[in-house]
């Protein structure tokens, strides 16, 4: 195996990894400012669709978080791009929280289907309404297909069971922006000047944070919080470059080992 490259940047995943919902992971705070303190560009990468960026800073912020808004990049932000490429009127199948980011967007007379986690819309008539729009030949954009998320009264369904309904029910196969796909990761690197090579990407998600880094050509590094599961780390081939308890941890070993 060819040697690797200095490490340049981090990419690090938010909910499940930092905090959950509005408790940070303990140390979290401390071991961003030992990263920081290096010389690796930090970004962070999240699928949340809950929330628009602005709130989700917000939230950081409460929790003494030193993280600026140009440093975050969202699935929701990569679907709004898809949006204004392909020039279509989504019906948004978004959180009402997720909307400011898709202000200006034309929505009136759908012509394609956006759909996030949107626990309050995720009912029979508007899955139904999405259903028909799809049938009709309307795309179908995920922002991501996760299957499950932490919160703080336990796990949770995830967008990816609602998205694959329907898939199934139009036999139409959904464009995923989210984490893991590979553009997602190479996107969020766009401007760092780093190479996947480069980067290293930390999460609590084996497929979705891992798995997706790996193949995008990242190390990844596994923590066992949010909503990560015993043996989770079995499930990709290959294995993560690393599993550890949470983030400090993390910080620790990329400050001992790969700098």
């Amino acid at each position: 195996m060819a040697a690797r490259r200095a490490l340049k940047a981090v990419l690090v995943d938010l909910s499940g990894t930092l905090h959950i919902e509005d408790a940070a992971v303990p140390g979290a705070q401390e071991a961003l400012k030992r990263l920081r303190a290096t010389s690796v560009m930090v970004r962070f990468v999240t699928n949340t669709t809950k929330e628009s960026k602005q709130d989700l800073l917000e939230r950081l912020k409460k929790l003494e978080f030193d993280i600026s808004e140009d440093e975050i990049f969202t699935s929701l932000t990569a679907a709004r791009n898809l949006v204004e490429q392909k020039q279509v009127r989504p019906m948004l199948l978004v959180d009402d929280r997720a909307l400011p980011d898709f202000k200006g967007i034309q929505t009136s007379d759908p012509n394609a289907v956006v759909i996030g986690l949107a626990p309050e819309h995720f009912h029979y008539q508007i899955l139904n309404q999405a259903f028909r729009l799809l049938l009709d030949g309307a795309p179908l954009i995920a922002i991501h297909k996760a299957r499950y998320y932490k919160r703080k009264d336990g796990l949770a369904l995830g967008p990816g069971p609602f998205v694959t309904a329907l898939e199934y029910a139009t036999d139409t196969k959904a464009t995923v922006v989210g984490k893991p796909e590979k553009t997602f990761f190479l996107e969020a690197l766009r401007g760092t000047g780093c190479e996947p090579e480069e980067a290293v990407m930390i999460g609590d998600d084996c497929r979705d944070d891992v798995g997706g880094a790996q193949n995008a050509g990242m190390r990844g590094i596994l923590v066992k919080t949010g909503k990560y599961r015993a043996a989770d780390e079995d499930k990709i081939n290959p294995a993560p470059y690393l599993t550890c308890e949470s983030f400090p941890h993390a910080v620790d070993h990329i400050l001992q080992h790969l700098l």
